[in-house]
């Protein structure tokens, strides 16, 4: 009996010790499976040249440094890679948001970015090159071109904009690497400084261009890690060691011709730890005010002057589609129907860099060669006085027939009876739709930073990213859009009761 009793009593402990070794086996098979799990790595393999960019010979597949880095640290982890193609100013909010494990495309380590991710061990450290015209003769370093009033174009929320920021050197901001470099041949820019990597790669080969002054302020590329995720960082610094350890770092920057001395320093523990002990960013909403402002002073001068030219377009236009003459009816509709039919984006593209290859084949360069800010207000200009011209024409078009003819039997000429009679009751009409076109194109105005305009939409962009402060900032980008366009609505609607009442 007392052995029965003992063997009952066992039981629990028993059943207990089962399922804490199932719930064991569990975790490890889950563990397992994690490890067994492809990494998501994130890059911008647009432009993104010599880091990640699309073979020439076969745009199906990656090449560059950073994916050779990849696939070497998969090998070394046993543990698969993959990409994500991810666009390079988001990298850091995407990460955050978990839409990838790692983020790897030349991100520098600065403060405000350790703020909010883990970085990796450096894995190069890079430096910055100034590039001008090989004709070039002003200026031989930075601050020299910035005693000359150059013009310097670089990549936003880099450490080359934070080097031309603190000079207060002349900037224009680019969203790729290969726009600026192009600007400088066609004579818009005076310089572009960026990191060595990328200078090596567009500008060294090229004759027209050529590296002026010495290399300067130092830095790292490290990859990107969620703070939580601590263990996997661990395992890829223990990784890139080993690489390096190796030579197989060595290997993979000389097959790209990126290897030079200062990658010594790579492990030396006193480099990247400086730069996260620096202070973060101490800027408050104060600092961002007058920058926002700048750039919605911008915005206001695209959009009023775009929509005067669209207003002095339109309506020529709209009359011609109503003349009796065929040629004119033709040739306003061929517009209408262009204009309208072709993305404001595709538009500036071509007037800003297609225009001057153009010219450059033509031998007029010069004529065709438009600032970035004339090609937004013709942009713009030229397309929306596509949507003012059909707006005028149905407002003109609801005018009663009789009118017209009611003033002929009075002896007015056709001119002053549109002048005087139809075009005052046209505009009551035509006010409430070409005001939201107008509203609208405050907005549209967003799409300039693609020509190296940096207007309200962009300065946020900017400087969220680098202060990582999303929240705030766009909240005042917000206050500033309502404090333009929401005017315009109140000023309108006064207009249509002002005259309404005269009718």
């Amino acid at each position: 009996m007392a052995t029965q009793r003992t063997i009952v009593h066992a039981i629990p402990a028993l059943v207990g010790l089962l399922t804490l070794a199932s719930l064991g086996m569990v975790r490890a098979a889950e563990s397992a499976h994690a490890d067994q799990t492809p990494l998501r790595w994130a890059a911008d393999a647009e432009g993104g040249a010599p880091y990640i960019f699309k073979d020439p010979e076969n745009p199906e597949r990656n090449i560059g440094f950073e994916v050779d880095l990849a696939e070497a640290l998969a090998e070394d982890l046993g543990r698969e890679i993959e990409f994500v193609q991810y666009q390079f100013g988001s990298l850091v909010p995407g990460l955050q948001r978990r839409d990838f494990d790692l983020a790897m495309n030349g991100l520098e380590i600065t403060p405000d970015r350790a703020r909010v991710v883990r970085f990796s061990h450096p894995y190069y450290v890079y430096t910055l090159q100034l590039v001008a015209r090989a004709d070039e003769t002003r200026f031989h370093s930075l601050e020299q071109c910035r005693a000359v009033g150059g013009v310097v174009g670089t990549l936003e929320d880099t450490a080359a904009e934070r080097l031309l920021d603190e000079l207060q050197v002349r900037k224009s901001i680019y969203d790729g690497q290969v726009e600026p470099y192009r600007d400088l041949e066609f004579g818009r820019l005076d310089a572009v400084l960026l990191d060595l990597p990328i200078a090596l790669y567009y500008a060294q080969q090229n004759p027209k261009l050529k590296f002026v002054g010495p290399r300067r302020a130092q830095g790292y590329y490290a990859i990107a890690f969620q703070p939580q995720d601590g263990q996997l960082a661990d395992q890829f610094d223990a990784a890139l060691q080993r690489l390096a350890g190796r030579g197989r770092l060595r290997q993979i920057y000389e097959k790209w011709g990126l290897w030079n001395l200062d990658q010594t320093k790579l492990f030396d523990p006193r480099g990247a730890d400086e730069i996260l002990r620096q202070a973060e960013g101490r800027w408050g909403m104060a600092d961002y005010l007058p920058l926002l402002l700048r750039g919605a002073w911008v915005t206001v001068q695209l959009a009023v002057l775009s929509m005067l030219l669209a207003v002095a377009l339109g309506l020529p236009i709209a009359l011609m589609r109503l003349s009796g003459r065929w040629p004119l009816q033709a040739a306003a509709t061929v517009y209408v129907e262009f204009f309208r039919g072709i993305p404001v984006l595709l538009l500036l593209f071509f007037l800003y860099y297609g225009l001057p290859a153009i010219g450059a084949q033509c031998g007029i360069k010069s004529w065709l060669n438009l600032s970035a800010y004339l090609a937004a207000v013709l942009g713009f200009g030229l397309n929306y006085a596509a949507y003012e011209s059909e707006i005028y024409r149905a407002g003109i078009g609801s005018i009663p027939a009789g009118q017209w003819e009611a003033a002929a039997s009075l002896g007015m000429s056709r001119t002053l009876t549109f002048r005087r009679i139809v075009l005052p009751q046209a505009i009551r009409v035509i006010l409430p739709p070409m005001t939201n076109d107008f509203i609208a194109l405050f907005k549209d105005t967003s799409l300039v930073s693609v020509i190296a305009l940096v207007e309200l939409t962009k300065q946020y962009q900017i400087l969220a990213k680098s202060s990582m402060r999303y929240v705030e900032i766009g909240l005042a980008t917000a206050i500033l859009y309502l404090v333009m366009s929401v005017p315009l609505g109140h000023l309108a609607r006064d207009l249509e009761k002002r005259w309404g009442k005269g009718a």
